[in-house]
């Protein structure tokens, strides 16, 4: 392990941070608030922090190897998760604890969703601004930005992408060097906000609304400027206008940059991956629509039909923006919504859960499982279109999957032994690993009133599910550490 050079990295990406303090500064002097200060110090503390960091190791010029990557990602996520929350806890308003401002600021950057604020109508506007433009951040991942640039600071990136980019396939690139991957990725993520702002603006958002807005929706987030979310705007278009864009945000980032580059939208039908995501977002839709018509839940087919298709997208796609108290909806719609949320979106998209890639492979192999039982010595491929999956990648997805349903259950369990009941424990847990958000129980609303030892376990949680469970997993194991 090569210390000083992991030290130096997470100097330069603490730097880097730091500089996402000007916006809101910009933003607290144009609306006139008292969160000024809190910015500025963190700012001026974030800077220094990371610039002795890389001062002290800045001569070190080892190659960084992939247990370095690793390394660095996990370290430099839980530092964020503290760092994101100094202007929080700093600020006049909201008066919040360590924990609550830790929470909320990771909460964020893993594009979770999960807030333990209340009142947020009435919070400074550069408060409101930064919680959205630390989702925006965490959507593609601020390592991936900083990948883009280290080739200019002498730093080799694709041991971080590796350790970075979701999805059980870790080493596809679109282009030769892993720097201009990197760059065509934020155009397309860039691209896709400014598209999606326009869209809300001409909707009738304000300016500050609508980039806010657009910033937790392409990042699959769910972070919103007002407490009751995207009902607070009560307009069936701006709620079609998000669909659309969490529809496009939790499709592999891949299909869109060779739609782009190709000028052509045959990769999206063509792609297997894309055709079981928008499958199982339509059969969500479907199902939730019936149900809520049945039982009249809503009345008319009007509020009945945009309120289930809002919903079933949103909380599909792990986005959790809500227009309506959906863990109050009758029967089992909402454990349905929340279980469609475990499956989330595409690998190399911003949305959370297990991935429709994984997903799809679970069942191919369950079925063919099924198969040999009939046909013992039958030579059974898996495929993914025309191609064949190699076996370590159905190897690691069962491991994958096996480790995921044992943390699961660990820390539902120790949720519990804190005194929350089984359906607000089942569902933090859930909401929080698979990066969805809002939950049920006492955790419908808002996370403030659960312990701080509740917190912090999920808020593991939420490492878990933004790093994909083994790159945070990795650390523990003695092999790791080893020469």
């Amino acid at each position: 392990m090569h210390w000083l050079a992991v030290q130096r990295v997470l100097g330069l990406l603490l730097m880097v941070f730091s500089t996402t303090m000007l916006p809101p500064i910009l933003v607290s002097m144009v609306y006139g608030d008292n969160a000024l200060q809190a910015f500025l110090t963190s700012f001026v503390a974030l800077l220094l922090v990371g610039f002795v960091l890389w001062g002290v190791a800045r001569r070190d010029r080892h190659d960084l190897r992939t247990r370095d990557g690793f390394l660095i990602v996990v370290m430099f996520w839980s530092v964020l998760g503290l760092a994101g929350g100094v202007p929080l806890y700093l600020a006049e308003e909201p008066s919040v604890s360590l924990t609550d401002a830790a929470f909320e600021s990771l909460s964020g950057l893993t594009t979770t969703g999960a807030t333990a604020l209340t009142g947020i109508d009435h919070l400074p506007e550069s408060i409101r601004f930064y919680r959205q433009q630390l989702q925006w951040l965490g959507g593609m991942g601020i390592i991936v930005l900083a990948v883009a640039i280290m080739p200019m600071l002498g730093v080799g990136g694709m041991q971080l992408y590796r350790a970075e980019t979701p999805g059980p396939v870790k080493d596809n690139k679109f282009t030769p060097r892993i720097a201009e991957t990197a760059k065509a990725l934020w155009y397309i993520y860039l691209s896709l906000t400014i598209a999606c702002a326009l869209a809300y603006w001409l909707a009738g958002m304000s300016a500050f609304d609508a980039i806010g807005h657009s910033f937790s929706t392409v990042a699959i987030g769910g972070f919103s400027t007002y407490d009751a979310s995207i009902g607070h705007f009560d307009s069936p278009l701006i709620e079609m206008i998000a669909v659309v864009f969490m529809l496009f945000a939790g499709l592999n980032f891949a299909l869109h940059f060779f739609a782009w580059r190709r000028r052509s939208l045959r990769h999206y039908l063509q792609d297997t991956e894309a055709r079981w995501f928008f499958g199982i977002m339509v059969t969500s839709g479907l199902i939730v629509t019936a149900t809520l018509m049945v039982t009249g839940h809503f009345g008319g087919w009007g509020d009945t039909l945009h309120h289930a298709i809002f919903q079933a997208v949103s909380i599909g796609t792990t986005a959790g923006f809500t227009t309506s108290d959906f863990a109050n909806w009758p029967l089992y719609l909402p454990v349905l919504l929340v279980m469609t949320a475990f499956i989330g979106g595409c690998a190399a998209s911003t949305g959370g859960g297990i991935k429709v890639i994984r997903f799809l492979l679970l069942l191919k192999q369950g079925y063919r499982e099924v198969f040999r039982l009939i046909h013992p010595r039958a030579e059974v491929l898996i495929k993914v279109g025309a191609r064949p999956v190699d076996e370590r990648i159905i190897n690691a997805v069962w491991g994958f999957f096996a480790a995921y349903i044992a943390l699961f259950a660990i820390m539902m369990l120790v949720l519990m032994a804190t005194g929350l009941d089984q359906v607000t424990a089942f569902s933090a847990v859930a909401a929080t690993i698979t990066n969805l958000g809002p939950g049920l129980g006492e955790v419908a609303d808002h996370y403030g009133g659960i312990s701080n030892v509740a917190k912090w376990v999920l808020m593991l949680a939420m490492l878990l599910g933004r790093l994909e469970v083994f790159t945070l997993l990795v650390l523990f194991t003695p092999a790791f550490w080893r020469r």
